[in-house]
């Protein structure tokens, strides 16, 4: 096996274990989010508690659980929006020209010089905090990163000399778009939507942390690491798992849009080869 694809593997394994915890807590979870007749932070194993309770009384193994669906949600939904508003922003700036292009371009600089957290915070800030609230603002403020790369990347095709000779032959811009620009630039925005898909995760933690995410009873990791912070020397589990399952996660997607990068990246193979 190459390190490419064993790269590929690892990270595939690791965010294939977070979406199946996911995907069960939706059909299946040891305790309600509410339910606090487990008594306050009884210690791992204790009456059906793998994990022990929190300072409430709740199951921790459930909270975890319900974490996991909530970074899944949360990381699909926020590279989707960017994803969507991003590649259409950029491409729209790609076909510009002049003081119109100049514009679009230093306005994309201009969002990218603020940290993804910054902007996302500021549009939580004037909505209630619910997942959905942070995903929307999570993903339309890494939709600007998505956006200037496609833009730069577009531009590279559209002076190509086969969409030259594509226009020659009567082929529109929205033929072009889904024919020639869109089938050469996918495989580097893959990549890079891999990479906002951690970044995402690691957002949407730190703003529950901040208390501007998902409200309880139905918290994130990172909500559940600033409420284990009281209780971290009677009960660390409550902060030493969610803060583990944020690494794995993150790795996780990192090494695969390290492995799709040396995958579908030609220059990286060279590179990975030599």
């Amino acid at each position: 096996m190459t390190r490419r694809a064993a790269t590929l593997r690892v990270g595939i394994v690791l965010t294939a274990l977070i979406a199946v915890i996911a995907l069960v807590s939706l059909v299946w979870l040891p305790h309600g989010p509410a339910d606090t007749s487990g008594g306050r932070l009884s210690p791992p194993g204790t009456d059906g508690y793998l994990f022990g309770t929190d300072r409430l009384g709740r199951d921790l193994a459930s909270q975890f659980m319900i974490g996991a669906r909530i970074a899944m949600i949360t990381g699909v939904g926020a590279v989707a929006i960017a994803a969507v508003v991003g590649i259409v922003c950029g491409i729209v700036a790609a076909f510009a020209e002049g003081w119109f292009d100049d514009t679009l371009a230093g306005l994309l600089d201009v969002l990218i010089a603020f940290p993804t957290l910054l902007l996302a915070m500021l549009i939580v800030a004037a909505q209630p905090a619910t997942i959905w609230t942070a995903v929307l603002a999570i993903g339309l403020a890494q939709s600007a990163i998505v956006a200037r790369l496609t833009r730069i990347l577009a531009k590279r095709v559209l002076q190509s000399s086969f969409v030259a000779a594509a226009r020659t032959s009567g082929t529109g811009s929205f033929g072009i778009v889904v024919g020639h620009v869109l089938p050469n630039i996918w495989t580097t925005l893959a990549v890079s939507l891999a990479l906002q898909f951690g970044l995402a995760v690691l957002a949407e933690a730190s703003l529950s942390y901040l208390g501007l995410g998902t409200p309880p009873p139905n918290a994130s990791w990172g909500r559940l690491l600033q409420e284990a912070q009281q209780t971290v020397l009677v009960a660390p589990m409550g902060a030493i798992v969610p803060g583990l399952l944020i690494v794995m996660l993150v790795i996780g997607v990192n090494l695969i849009a390290d492995g799709l990068r040396e995958k579908l990246d030609p220059t990286a193979r060279e590179r990975s080869a030599a």
